[in-house]
């Protein structure tokens, strides 16, 4: 196979001026000292910037930043307010491109990351491959974070089909995406999910998505993320997602209210079953089983919740800004 390859690499950023400046500067240097094979195909990167503020607070810092890349930065704003939104807009902005990459604003890649995306993506053809973050931590652990493991994240053999993927290292075959006809859902608005959603919806429109273990990117953890409040509120918005998702996808009202009730039947067997795995820890001095059961609790709490309609919003802003988001948008 010859010929030329583009390959976009989006970047989705809201009012975080600091971390997205890295990010392009490490995603540049990365692109510059990395050769990736794609069977012979000659790969044409480029960066792909989507602002979600409607203030395009972004442009500045991104435009001095673009100025020093060896490779094109484009700059796009998103003036409706959430994720899907933006992703969308990224799919639309890569409209010229063969591939596009999804890697968020507080990630970097390491020397593994891009090239073992797309050589996966060449000899499997899957329409979306998803790689590994690894968590960087700003700080020290906390002991109770530490034992409950709750950083770790899923490992499995390059080529594993998955059926649900999330977005923070994803390639995906824009000409299979498009003609499935799948895009983000935007119904979710503020809430987290629409790349659980998304990847499930691709596979169930006859799309294949694949692991690919080699490809790394860093999640750079700051301190205000490293707390037991944050790992219990991402435990709720994590199964208010699951919850979500399952309606989405759901066929018919009926398998809608089927789903909801399960939800509240599985929430509840959660808070029941992570309250006693909490309780069992208490009384054998066990960090790990209490933390991983109130875990289990919060989630379980989250599932049910938006069985009944109660969804974490894990992307909400002020009132006040989402009332001049409106205006303007």
């Amino acid at each position: 196979m010859t010929g030329r390859l583009r390959l976009a690499i989006a970047v989705l950023t809201f009012r975080r001026p600091a971390e997205i400046a890295a990010c392009i500067a490490a995603i540049a240097d990365h692109v510059a000292r990395t050769w990736v094979d794609a069977g012979g195909t000659v790969v044409i990167p480029s960066i792909l910037v989507v602002d979600n503020d409607d203030r395009a607070s972004a442009r500045s810092v991104v435009e001095q930043t673009a100025s020093d890349c060896p490779v094109p930065v484009r700059y796009l704003v998103e003036p409706r307010p959430g994720i899907a939104a933006a992703r969308n807009r990224a799919l639309d902005g890569a409209v010229d491109s063969d591939l596009l990459v999804f890697i968020d604003d507080d990630e970097r890649p390491t020397e593994d990351w891009l090239a073992p995306l797309v050589e996966t993506w060449a000899l499997t053809r899957a329409a979306a491959v998803m790689g590994r973050v690894v968590s960087v931590f700003a700080s020290p652990l906390d002991p109770w974070i530490a034992a409950g493991e709750f950083f770790r994240r899923r490992r499995m053999p390059t080529g594993t089909e998955i059926a649900v993927g999330a977005a923070g290292n994803l390639l995906l075959d824009l000409a299979q995406v498009r003609r499935l006809g799948v895009r983000f859902d935007e119904r979710l608005a503020l809430g987290a999910g629409e790349d659980s959603l998304f990847t499930s919806q691709l596979v169930r429109a006859g799309g294949r998505m694949v692991w690919c273990d080699e490809s790394v990117a860093t999640d750079q953890v700051p301190a205000e993320r490293m707390t037991r409040q944050w790992v219990l509120q991402r435990a709720r918005s994590h199964g208010s997602t699951q919850t979500v998702v399952a309606v989405l996808l759901a066929r018919s009202p009926l398998r809608e209210r089927a789903i909801r009730a399960q939800a509240t039947v599985g929430g509840t067997v959660r808070v029941l079953a992570g309250g006693a795995r909490f309780m069992a820890g208490r009384l054998v001095g066990s960090p790990r089983h209490q933390a991983r059961g109130l875990r289990t609790l919060h989630r379980g709490l989250g599932i049910a919740a938006a069985a009944v309609g109660v969804v974490v919003q894990e992307y909400a802003r002020p009132r006040h800004e989402l009332a001049s988001e409106t205006v303007h948008g």
